[in-house]
């Protein structure tokens, strides 16, 4: 597939974010100036002018009516997507990324004192903080949620990932990495396999009983699509295919694309350069 550039930014770019549907894409750079485009030809449809340092982060309202912003400037700012207007400036005190909560009516913010705090959408007021042990140690250096608002992830440079609760700050599970951790993204596929994945453990768990480690067996239900994918597409091998396809009744070729996609990520593991910044397509 032969990739579009896209070229607005003047200075490198620190953030990227679909809209719900897929057909906009938000860029955020350290020019100050975030940026809205059509992502199926990579045109520029118009900037958010208003920050006066880099733009770390950005979300969008699940009707694309509202974008959030998070800044160095030590503010968090509310535009309207159409017209490109500043609705409202939060003030955090500290360099700040942020996404939208449950409904629009909290904004989860992070930053470089690595604390985890939860916002009235309306007034402003701080309404939780995480707990500063099980929290990150270093600055947070990205933040993304799930998409139904449920969780979302932190990634810093204390080397780890964490996943949270997004109602109760609650800490869920840490990654821990080898090298501080730039850019995080959860997959869109994620809520659509929570109601199915159970299934889909006992099925192959029943089937393949002699084969699969009995830990994959006892996985809580948020971990069983990455293990599941990770045996089925990297340990099984090619010798497996027509068997995994019969199992989930999913056609040779879309194995055969995953495959092509698994030898793809070796490639991007290997680059040279730093990611600063990821994002999943719809």
């Amino acid at each position: 597939m032969r990739p579009i550039l896209m070229k607005g930014h003047e200075r490198p770019l620190t953030f990227l974010k679909y809209n719900r549907d897929g057909d906009l894409l938000f860029s955020c750079a350290k020019d100050h100036t975030p940026t809205v485009w059509f992502a199926d030809n990579g045109e520029r449809i118009g900037t958010y002018r208003g920050h006066n340092g880099a733009v770390w982060s950005c979300d969008v309202s699940r009707d694309s009516m509202r974008l959030i912003t998070g800044s160095a400037d030590q503010t968090v700012k509310l535009w309207n997507v159409q017209t490109g207007a500043q609705l409202y400036t939060f003030n955090f005190g500290s360099p700040a990324r942020a996404v939208w909560g449950p409904l629009n009516r909290t904004i989860v913010s992070a930053g470089e004192d690595a604390v985890i705090r939860i916002w009235d959408s309306e007034t402003g007021k701080l309404l939780r903080e995480a707990d500063k042990e099980s929290g990150h140690k270093k600055t947070i250096t990205s933040l993304t949620k799930s998409a139904d608002c449920s969780h979302f992830l932190t990634g810093s440079l204390d080397k780890s990932s964490k996943l949270w609760d997004t109602r109760t700050l609650t800490l869920i599970k840490t990654y821990v990495t080898e090298r501080p951790v730039n850019a995080v993204a959860m997959s869109p596929l994620l809520d659509h396999v929570r109601s199915t994945v159970l299934s889909y453990v006992y099925m192959v768990c029943a089937t393949l009983r002699h084969s699969i480690p009995k830990s994959i067996v006892y996985c809580q239900v948020r971990e069983a699509k990455r293990s599941l994918l990770d045996f089925f597409y990297t340990e099984l091998g090619k010798l497996e295919q027509k068997r995994l396809s019969a199992l989930l009744n999913e056609d040779p070729a879309i194995m055969e694309c995953r495959s092509a996609l698994v030898k793809r990520l070796e490639l991007y593991r290997s680059a040279q350069a730093e990611i600063d910044t990821v994002a999943w397509s719809k």
